[in-house]
């Protein structure tokens, strides 16, 4: 077994899941934002993608974070006639961002970066565990 390549696709699993993590805060720090002048569209839910690569120099695949998509269901509509940003009918579009998903998403992201995280952890122990065998 390679350590090392463990260790890495590991690694590489970290990295893509703190994108998505970033990516499901942004969602969730907007999801009750408004646009900035009536009949605007306000901010569209943004939904990330991994996409696997051939890393030449472990001879493995590693996984990344591709691109980021936006989700193009429709936004939220609130009857709010005083609103700034309402329309001539008096509704204001609000984020298609449904806070529940986005809660179930992050701590979906939480639990695969726990998992990296452990096998970065198993390994390491592995291989000290190795040393300690090697030194007797």
């Amino acid at each position: 077994m390679d350590f090392m390549k463990t260790m890495a696709i590991a690694a590489s699993g970290l990295k893509a899941q703190s994108g998505r993590m970033r990516v499901i805060s942004e969602n969730i720090a907007n999801a009750d934002s408004v646009p900035n002048a009536p009949g605007a569209d306000p901010y569209r839910r943004k939904i990330p993608t991994f996409k696997t690569e051939l890393d030449r120099s472990l001879d493995a695949r590693v996984v990344e974070l591709g691109r980021v998509a936006t989700d193009k269901s429709d936004f939220r509509l609130k009857y709010e006639p005083g609103h700034p940003a309402a329309d001539a009918n008096g509704n204001v579009k609000y984020p298609n961002v449904n806070s529940l998903v986005e809660m179930t998403d992050m701590r979906e992201a939480q639990r695969s970066y726990e998992a990296n995280v452990n096998i970065i952890s198993a390994t390491r122990r592995m291989i000290q565990r190795t040393l300690d065998i090697l030194k007797a």
